[in-house]
């Protein structure tokens, strides 16, 4: 019997419904005819979930008696006996209780059925998955016990994702419709959060479209299907670290910008150890790579064409931007086709874009340099090898009296060594004179130029051919190991400094140190040229150079910028090496620049702002009760025969008043104290039941207020009478906004080291958008009702408060309608 197949209905959280669809499922093809059980539905005492199973056929359970508790598991041994055509087995990633079975968790269980050839469908919390564990820990503070690995669920024949919005999700959890009424406020608070469930929604939908991915390359390789398929625009750029890069990474950044696609830059090395783009120029043009939001990859390939062409196949590319030769047309004559025309011809369904830039090839012919990229003395050392070695070579022969054939190795010998010190033009030159000395010497008739026999013309001009070959190849040779070993010096030392960078040391005098560890300097400076001259930035080491003339070594960095260093002069491969270096100078000081301007923006666009709020607030929420007093008090004092009453009436509007306005002052200052850092806080354990019948003095007698505190939660790390005010000005501002009808909840719950304190109130709530703008200073929201009292001040001192104390406030909606005000504190040790 072969193999059952698997299928998962993988959700982000308990309480999005799939045990509910597994059920359908199995209904669904029971209705088909076929043979369907339930080995193991868990309805969690929820009421839609356990109609789902009626009318569905189930294996009994396996029950077990475990230290003192009744427990009921999956009957493995009963289903492989009745051996269905599917089975229904929930929560995949379950732990069996110890002595219910051969394994220890329900997965094993749902492989054994598989290997039996029973199809299962199951059901999967995204937290439960190996690869994820830590993440889910860190966002939600729960930790995961129970975990199946990624390599079985993707191993599955379907999976399927049961999506529900956070906020729905919730609503469902307020109706009852997923835990019992006593534990709704309770997981709101805690694992449901808004925050939580989202993030946990992402992790689902992210896993599951790396699966889909996955999926989608198995069936292209076991169908042989090496295509592309446009199931998403990938742009790929090649780069050659050519002068041209800027301007093809830009162009492809806005062809994948305008079909939302994905940007990837390629650069091929080539095998042969010959790279002619430096360092300084890729290191930039991956920068700007990354900065467009795209990615850059490097391969080595024995050619350039069919490597790009291998790695825009293998990401599944849909267009490729290259720019134009910049080889001369001659030199695209002699040696054929360039890289852009042979993927242009080799690329099938996916589209080339040539680029035409500032260095293509123009008019003109550009003749090839002679230096071969080695040095003057070099070469002048391989023309006074051939000059030292050619004439000794021709007496010797000449006195031997030694045949063409015979000496033909023996000059050739000589091209060969001069090449290996001069290069390829030098040995050029000692093949002619070779070719020259033996045609003199050597060749019927001797002591003239003229050659009579067709075979000695034949002999001297292939040794010339095989001179000039031979001498080509040598130089290729000797240039590519020196390159090779060039390169491999300059990868390792940018490695290392690479490390650096990641290890931490991201601070721009950091930086600039290990540029002067690097090349053994004695100081490293980064200099800004100013109006008169040159600033310091930064600085290590001994004296360091305060402009460029006094440096060994200096290059630029940005606009109006130079790394300096003194020590030693720095050759030419170093200085390109230091080039790369003054890519991550520019990056940390840009950096640090963004850091300080943050940092000395904030207190002046604040200050500034609670300027213009307390000036606001003094002109009108302050000449309000003043306002009312004196109108009081001047009735008083006016010639008028008031009654009793009416004299004790003035003189309750006139207490009321200066009773809000000392209520305004003290805010007031108690900002001031918050601001300033001057705020008092005598910590102690408080148990929240005394602070919140205090402050419930403060509020007024008629209200609503329902207090749901237990007499066993732990005490708090607070002080008493700062949390009281706390306390006191939230419920005052739920009081504010709830309905008459309705009376606001003060409820307290622990969870871990924390203790929250929760004032829910059914008013009109708080928007997302103004989440955090409440807490501000000054602020309240549109729908403050008329007449409402106070600065806005309430919420911003609480939360001042509780910070100072270590905790934290915060308002999340209410499910059903509301605001939801959470005072968070350490629970005391």
């Amino acid at each position: 019997m072969g193999r059952g197949t698997l299928r998962v209905y993988l959700g982000a959280a308990p309480g999005v419904g799939k045990t509910v669809a597994m059920l359908d499922e199995g209904r669904r093809r029971l209705a088909r005819g076929t043979d369907v059980v339930v080995a193991f539905a868990e309805t969690h005492g929820r009421a839609h979930t356990a109609q789902c199973l009626d009318g569905l056929p189930a294996v009994p359970r396996k029950a077990v008696n475990y230290r003192g508790a009744h427990f009921t598991e999956l009957d493995l041994d009963a289903v492989l006996a009745r051996r269905p055509q599917v089975a229904l087995v929930d929560e995949l990633a379950h732990t069996n209780v110890p002595g219910t079975g051969r394994n220890a968790q329900r997965w094993q269980d749902v492989e054994e059925l598989l290997a039996a050839g029973v199809d299962v469908i199951s059901t999967l919390n995204v937290q439960h998955l190996e690869s994820l564990n830590d993440v889910v820990q860190q966002i939600t503070g729960v930790p995961q016990r129970e975990t199946v690995p990624d390599a079985i669920v993707r191993a599955a024949d379907q999976l399927e994702l049961v999506d529900m919005s956070p906020e729905a999700l919730r609503r469902r959890m307020a109706h009852g419709n997923v835990y019992p009424p006593e534990r709704v406020d309770a997981a709101l608070a805690n694992y449901f959060r808004v925050g939580n469930l989202t993030a946990l929604r992402e992790l689902a939908l992210l896993w599951l479209a790396d699966s889909v991915e996955d999926g989608l390359q198995r069936y292209r390789n076991e169908h042989g299907i090496t295509g592309t398929w446009e199931t998403k625009e990938r742009v790929v750029v090649g780069l050659t670290g050519g002068p041209e890069g800027e301007t093809l990474v830009r162009r492809a950044a806005r062809i994948a910008a305008r079909t939302r696609g994905e940007l990837l830059a390629l650069h091929v090395a080539r095998s042969d150890g010959l790279s002619g783009p430096g360092v300084a120029a890729l290191t930039a043009q991956r920068l700007l790579v990354e900065s467009l939001g795209g990615s850059y990859h490097s391969v080595v390939g024995d050619a350039v064409a069919p490597a790009l062409l291998d790695f825009a196949r293998r990401v599944d590319a849909t267009q490729i931007v290259l720019g134009t030769s910049r080889r001369p047309w001659l030199a695209a004559a002699l040696t054929g086709p360039g890289t852009g025309a042979t993927v242009t011809r080799d690329s099938g369904p996916i589209d080339v874009h040539l680029v035409s830039h500032d260095y293509s090839a123009g008019s003109g012919v550009r003749l090839p340099q002679l230096t071969g990229g080695l040095t003057r003395r070099r070469r002048l050392a391989g023309l006074l090898l051939a000059a030292v070695l050619l004439p000794p070579l021709t007496i010797a022969c000449v006195q031997l009296d030694g045949t063409l054939a015979a000496n033909v190795p023996l000059y050739l010998l000589v091209v060969v060594l001069t090449s290996l010190v001069g290069g390829f033009y030098p040995a050029l030159l000692s093949a002619g004179a070779a070719s020259l000395l033996l045609n003199y010497y050597f060749t019927e008739p001797r002591h003239t130029f003229t050659i009579h026999e067709a075979s000695n013309i034949v002999a001297v001009v292939t040794f010339l051919l095989i001179a000039v070959l031979v001498s080509r190849v040598v130089d290729l040779a000797a240039r590519r190991s020196e390159l090779a070993a060039r390169a491999g010096a300059e990868a390792e030392t940018l490695s290392t400094f690479a490390g650096s960078l990641l290890r931490g040391e991201s601070a721009l005098p950091a930086v600039l140190d290990r540029v002067r560890e690097t090349f053994a300097m004695d100081s490293t400076a980064l200099l800004e040229r100013a109006d008169r001259g040159w600033t310091t930035v930064a600085a290590v080491g001994v004296e360091p150079p305060m402009s460029p003339p006094e440096a060994d070594a200096a290059v630029p960095v940005g606009d109006g910028f130079d790394l300096v260093l003194r020590g030693h002069p720095l050759p030419a491969g170093d200085q390109r090496v230091l080039a790369a270096f003054a890519a991550h100078v520019a990056v940390a000081y840009r950096q640090q620049q963004l850091a300080e301007a943050a940092r000395a923006a904030e207190p002046l666009a604040e200050s500034d702002r609670q300027r213009t709020a307390l000036l606001n607030a003094v002109s009108h929420d302050l000449r309000t009760p003043l306002a009312a007093a004196k109108a009081a008090v001047s009735s008083l004092a006016a010639d008028v025969p008031w009654s009793a009453g009416q004299r004790e009436e003035f003189l309750e509007t006139a207490d009321n008043a200066l009773d809000r306005l000392t209520d305004l002052v003290t805010n007031l200052l108690d900002l001031s104290r918050l601001q300033v850092g001057s705020l008092p806080v005598l910590p102690a354990a408080v148990g929240l039941e005394d602070v919140v019948a205090r402050a419930l003095d403060h509020v007024d007698p008629d209200a609503k207020v329902e207090v749901d505190v237990p007499a066993d939660l732990p005490a708090v790390h607070a002080d008493a009478g700062l949390l009281e005010r706390v306390v006191a000005n939230v419920v005052q501002n739920a009081l504010r906004y709830a309905p008459p009808e309705f009376p606001v909840r003060v409820a307290g719950s622990a969870h871990r080291d924390q203790v929250e304190l929760r004032v829910i109130d059914r008013g009109p709530g708080i928007d997302a958008a103004h989440a955090e703008t409440v807490f501000t200073p000054f602020q309240r929201t549109d729908d403050s009702p008329a007449g409402g009292a106070g600065l806005g001040l309430g919420l911003a001192i609480a939360r001042g408060f509780a910070e100072a104390m270590g905790g934290s406030v915060s308002a999340e909606p209410t499910p059903g309608g509301g605001a939801t005000v959470v005072i968070a504190l350490r629970a005391a040790t």
